[in-house]
């Protein structure tokens, strides 16, 4: 049995794909099937949006403020399906909607994807990883090389213009000093950070 939909702590995630253009070196998933309550997150195949629609039926959401698109794969990889799943949301429940993103959406898709994502979302949390080019392709190691950085980056200053809710994300793994230079960068870019311990 694989899982569409899982509890973390108090909050409720969506994992619409396994397929992700990057390789992170401590991406979570290289080292466990499943976190939270889910038994199993490398899904059999990807699912249909039916198929998310009756796991959505199906799921207690009970006391779950915010669902975020986050599982064992880059949400935007299955863009049309998640942009379908958030207006599903919207219609049925009053939670606010986060999508966790390596903001690699752009060169994925060959296009400027911010606005439409924006317009899906309401608030958005973009992996910096690294402050710099060279550090972030050597950790991320992206399918599109050292252009993914700058990429990244201009993804996420086209969703500022879009939306409010918008932070980068860094695991403290790397170190206080790429930690500093990160903050540096998204101060300079008007764009909050913040720092994950690795566990989460």
């Amino acid at each position: 049995m694989t899982d569409i939909i899982y509890r973390y702590k108090e909050q409720v995630y969506f994992n619409i794909t396994n397929k992700c253009p990057c390789r992170c070196t401590f991406c979570i998933r290289s080292h466990g099937d499943a976190v939270g309550d889910a038994e199993n997150l490398w899904l059999e195949h990807e699912p249909s949006l039916d198929e998310i629609y009756a796991a959505i039926d199906d799921y207690s959401f009970g006391e779950c403020k915010e669902v975020i698109f986050c599982g064992y794969g880059e949400p935007t990889m299955a863009l049309e399906n998640m942009i379908a799943v958030s207006r599903y949301m919207k219609e049925k429940y009053p939670f606010k909607i986060r999508l966790n993103t390596n903001g690699l959406s752009d060169l994925i898709h060959k296009r400027s994807t911010a606005e439409e994502i924006c317009k899906a979302v309401d608030s958005i949390s973009i992996s910096l990883n690294m402050p710099d080019a060279k550090s972030y392709t050597d950790v991320v190691r992206p399918a599109y090389g050292e252009k993914s950085f700058e990429s990244m980056l201009k993804f996420a200053s086209d969703c500022k213009k879009y939306l409010e809710d918008v932070r980068f994300t860094v695991v403290d793994v790397i170190g206080k000093e790429k930690v500093k230079k990160s903050q540096e960068l998204a101060d300079a870019m008007g764009i909050p950070l913040r720092v994950r311990p690795y566990s989460e």
